[in-house]
């Protein structure tokens, strides 16, 4: 069963990215804060997976949800 677009690594990628420049905030920076390896988005980019808590991360530093970064909402606002 071929897994739904909405979930792939390149389209998070994609998210991740976007949100950054809309916030003003570097990849690098956002990586090294988080304590992420820099080549974390390379593999995204390269279909290969994040681990559940480091996407957590990502959002939480981004102010959006995982739900944003997953593609399953437009809306980025994280209800808390």
């Amino acid at each position: 069963m071929e897994t739904p677009n909405l979930y792939k690594s390149l389209n998070i990628a994609n998210s991740i990215k976007h949100r950054a420049k809309q916030r003003g905030i570097m990849l690098k920076t956002m990586l090294s804060d988080l304590s992420l390896g820099s080549n974390t988005m390379s593999n995204l980019r390269h279909y290969r997976m994040i681990a559940a808590d480091s996407l957590a991360r990502i959002a939480d530093y981004l102010d959006c949800s995982v739900d944003y970064l997953l593609g399953r909402t437009d809306n980025p606002e994280v209800n808390r």
